[in-house]
C-alpha cells in the first residue's frame, strides 16, 4: 500500500492492516445465526400450520375482537400487527391478503374480506391499497384459537417487552395439512400441499383410535391433496403413496374446460394451482406465433365477478378434446406440485410424511387439550374451595350474621369469620361479599347443589387428564364437531392414470411433395409441385437469386447453417405454402436469429444417417468434417449453438452423403483441388 494512503487512513482512523480470518469462523459466527432464524423464525412453518407472520397477524385480529366484531379496515390490522412484527406494513398487508376469502388461495380461508384483494391464480391482478379494504376474522378461526385463553399454549414477551404473544396456536384440527404452505429459507424450502378438512378429520380420526394405522390405509382415507383452485388430479397411487411416506415429490394437476359448441369455443375453468393465468397466455402467444396451433383463431381473459375462464375460439371442424390433449402437453395447462413437508417440530426442521405429521399433530394436541382441561379444572377446584366455605356458613347463618355485627371494625371481619367457622382467608373475603338478599333459603339450597355437581365435574376432568384414551376421545369428538360445521366437498376431482388419454402426435397432415426454395439473401420458397406448373414468374428481391431448389416431403426437416456457429431447424411443415409470384418467408425473421445473423445455406433431412456429413471450409484455409447425425435431437429443439468453429470465418458449406471434389483458392489466385474423404471428420 503506498506510503500516503496508510498516512491517510491512519489519520482518519481506519487500520490499515487487515486480520485473517478463518472462513469455518465466519460462517459460523455470522452466517449460522442468520440462516437459523431465516429457518426458524420466518419460512418453515410449525406444527399449528402456521408461520409467524401469519400467526402474529391473527392473534392480533384475535386481540382486536375481530372474530366476532365487525369488520375494520385492512389499514387498522396492518398498524396493530407491528406491535408483534416490527415489519414494514407492505409486507404485512401482503400477508394478509393471501388469508383472505377474495384471494381464493385457501379452501378454508381465516380472513373474511370486503374489497378487491386480487386472485392467487394471477399475478397481474393488484390487490386494493389497505386503506380500502376491510376484513375480519372468519367465524372458522374460533377452531385454531380454541382454549387459547385457558393456558393451552405457551406465551412469550413480544420483540420490546410491550406485550406477550403465543408460541403456537391451539389448533383444533390438523391445520398443518389443510392450509398450503410455501416457505424458502436458506438451504431448505418447504412447500405443503392442501387437504380436504373432512379426509384429514377422518385420518386423525383414525390414527387417535388406532395408532397402528399404517400409511396405506390413511391413503384409503385422505384420498388425495384438495387445492383451493379445483382443476383435476391425476392419481398415481405408487406416486402419492411416496409423498405420503416421505413428504417429498410430484403432483400432476390438469385445468378442467367445457366446449360451447354454439360459440366454437372453448372455456377453460379451473387452472392447476401451481400456475397462473399470465403463464398460460404466453406460452400459448408463442405456441401460436410459432404457427403450432393453427386450430386456435383467438384467445382470451375473460375472468369477471363470476369467476375464472379463459376462452379459445377455434376453426370450423377442430376436435376440443384432440385439441385440449396438445394443449396438456405444451403449455401450464398440466402442471406439477412439487411437494417438500418441511416442519419445524420443536424447533428443528424434519421433513415428514402425512402419517408422521399427524402423529406429531395428535402429541402437540394431547398436550394442549391437557393444559387447557388442567387450567379448567383449577377454576373448578378453586370455586369449589369457596362454595365449600360458603355451605359451613350456610348450616348457621344466624351466627354468622351476629359475628359481622358484632364486629366493630370492618378489617376485623374477615379474621372473625377465619376463626368463627374454621375457613381460610379466600373462603372469608368471599363469604364477606355476599349480598344480604342472598340470605335466603332458595340461595342457600342453590349454592349446595352446585357443591355436589363441581364435585362430580372435578372428579371427570381428573379422569380425563390422567387418562391419555380419554383425552384422544376428547380430541375425536372435537374434529367430528368440527367435520359437521366446516367440511366442503372436494375442490379439486381425482381421475385415475389409466382413465387419462395422451396427446400422441399425429400423421403429418398432407404428407405432399412440394419443392423448397432458398435465396441468396435468405428468404425460403415452399411451393407445390401443381403451382409450379403454372407460368407465375419467381418473384424475388433486386440481384437476389435461388440457390437452394429441392425437392422434399412435408414431414422432413429443415437444417439452417447461419454464418454465427449456429444451425436452426425447422420441419417443412412450419412453413405455409406460397406462390412462386411471392416473396416467401425471410428466415433469420421467421427463426428468430440473432441480430446481424445470415442464413448461409439449408439441407432438407428425412433421417440422420451416419455416413453423411457437413464439410466446413474456412478462410483461415482449414476444413472439417462434421458427422450429420451430431445435429440429431430427441426434442423438438430450434436453435444449436456451437454447431461450428467459429475462429475463423466460413467461406464454404457443404452437406456431404458420399465424397465429393473441392476447389479451393486462395488470395494469390492459387487453386488446389482436393477430395472430401481427406478431410478429416470430428464430433
Amino acid at each position: 500500500m503506498p506510503k500516503k494512503k496508510t498516512e491517510d487512513r491512519k489519520a482518519s482512523g481506519i487500520s490499515a492492516e487487515i486480520t485473517p480470518q478463518i472462513i469455518t469462523d465466519t460462517i459460523e459466527k455470522n452466517f449460522m445465526p442468520y440462516a437459523m432464524s431465516v429457518i426458524v423464525s420466518r419460512a418453515i412453518p410449525e406444527i399449528d400450520g402456521f408461520k409467524p407472520s401469519h400467526r402474529k397477524l391473527l392473534y392480533t385480529m384475535y386481540k382486536m375482537g375481530l372474530l366476532t366484531g365487525t369488520k375494520t379496515k385492512s389499514a387498522n390490522v396492518v398498524g396493530q400487527t407491528m406491535h408483534l412484527n416490527p415489519h414494514g406494513g407492505d409486507a404485512i398487508y401482503a400477508t394478509l391478503v393471501r388469508l383472505t376469502r377474495g384471494n381464493e388461495t385457501l379452501l378454508h380461508p381465516f380472513i373474511d374480506s370486503k374489497g378487491s384483494f386480487g386472485k392467487h391464480y394471477s399475478s397481474d391482478m393488484a390487490y386494493a391499497a389497505q386503506r380500502y379494504t376491510e376484513c375480519k376474522l372468519d367465524s372458522f378461526c374460533a377452531e385454531i384459537f380454541r382454549g387459547i385463553n385457558a393456558d393451552a399454549v405457551d406465551f412469550i414477551p413480544n420483540y420490546d417487552n410491550t406485550t406477550t404473544e403465543p408460541v403456537l396456536l391451539p389448533v383444533a384440527f390438523p391445520n398443518i395439512l389443510v392450509t398450503p404452505s410455501l416457505g424458502i429459507a436458506v438451504g431448505m424450502t418447504s412447500k405443503i400441499c392442501s387437504f380436504n378438512l373432512a379426509e384429514i378429520c377422518d385420518g386423525a380420526v383414525q390414527l387417535l383410535r388406532n395408532d397402528s394405522t399404517t400409511v396405506e390405509q390413511l391413503l384409503d382415507i385422505i384420498k388425495a391433496p384438495d387445492f383451493s383452485g379445483g382443476g383435476d388430479l391425476i392419481y398415481n397411487r405408487s406416486q402419492l403413496l411416496d409423498i405420503y411416506k416421505t413428504g417429498r415429490g410430484g403432483i400432476k394437476l390438469r385445468a378442467k374446460y367445457v366446449y360451447d359448441a354454439k360459440a366454437n369455443c372453448i372455456d377453460i375453468i379451473q387452472i392447476p394451482y401451481s400456475t397462473t393465468i399470465e403463464l398460460i397466455l404466453k406460452r400459448i402467444t408463442d405456441l401460436v406465433k410459432d404457427g403450432k396451433f393453427k386450430e386456435i383463431t383467438d384467445f382470451r381473459d375473460e375472468i369477471d365477478l363470476s369467476g375464472f375462464k379463459l376462452t379459445l375460439d377455434l376453426r370450423r371442424g377442430v376436435d376440443p378434446d384432440k385439441l385440449m390433449l396438445k394443449l396438456f402437453r405444451q403449455t401450464p395447462l398440466e402442471d406439477s406440485f412439487d411437494c417438500n413437508f418441511n416442519v419445524l417440530i420443536d424447533g428443528a426442521p424434519q421433513q415428514l410424511g402425512i402419517r408422521d405429521l399427524l402423529c406429531e399433530w395428535i402429541k402437540f394436541r394431547v398436550k394442549t387439550v391437557r393444559r387447557e382441561l388442567s387450567f379448567e379444572l383449577e377454576r373448578k377446584r378453586d370455586k369449589l374451595h369457596l362454595l365449600l366455605g360458603l355451605g359451613k356458613i350456610l348450616l348457621d347463618i344466624d351466627r354468622a350474621v351476629k359475628i359481622v355485627r358484632e364486629t366493630k371494625l370492618e378489617k376485623d371481619v374477615v379474621a372473625n369469620l377465619m376463626s368463627g367457622f374454621g375457613i381460610d382467608q379466600i373462603q372469608a373475603d368471599y363469604i364477606a361479599e355476599i349480598k344480604l338478599r342472598n340470605l335466603n333459603r332458595e340461595y342457600i339450597l342453590n349454592r349446595i347443589k352446585e357443591i355436589e355437581e363441581l364435585q362430580n365435574e372435578i372428579a371427570e376432568l381428573e379422569s380425563k387428564i390422567s387418562s391419555e384414551e380419554k383425552l384422544k376421545a376428547h380430541i375425536v369428538s372435537q374434529l367430528k364437531e368440527i367435520k359437521k360445521k366446516y367440511a366442503r366437498p372436494r375442490q379439486t376431482n381425482i381421475v385415475f392414470e389409466e382413465d387419462i388419454e395422451t396427446y400422441t402426435e399425429d400423421e403429418p397432415e398432407d404428407d405432399i411433395r412440394v419443392r423448397v426454395m432458398l435465396t441468396n439473401e435468405g428468404y425460403f420458397k415452399k411451393i407445390t409441385l401443381q403451382s409450379l406448373r403454372g407460368n407465375d414468374e419467381h418473384k424475388l428481391k433486386e440481384e437476389d437469386f435461388v440457390s437452394i431448389d429441392v425437392e422434399a416431403s412435408n414431414s422432413d426437416e429443415l437444417l439452417f447453417v447461419s454464418d454465427k456457429a449456429q444451425i436452426y431447424k425447422a420441419k417443412v411443415s412450419d412453413f405455409d405454402t406460397v406462390k412462386a409470384s411471392e416473396l416467401g418467408d425471410y428466415i433469420p425473421t421467421k427463426l428468430a436469429f440473432d441480430d446481424g445473423e445470415r442464413v448461409i445455406t439449408m439441407k432438407v433431412v428425412k433421417t440422420y444417417k451416419e455416413s453423411e456429413n457437413v464439410v466446413y471450409i474456412f478462410e483461415n484455409g482449414k476444413g472439417v468434417r462434421v458427422p450429420i447425425t451430431s445435429y440429431e435431437t430427441k426434442t423438438n429443439r430450434r436453435k444449436l449453438t456451437a454447431a461450428y468453429s467459429d475462429a475463423s470465418k466460413p467461406v464454404g458449406v457443404f452437406f456431404e452423403e458420399k465424397p465429393f471434389d473441392i476447389l479451393l483458392i486462395t488470395n494469390a489466385g492459387r487453386v488446389a483441388l482436393i477430395n472430401s474423404s481427406l478431410i478429416s471428420v470430428k464430433s
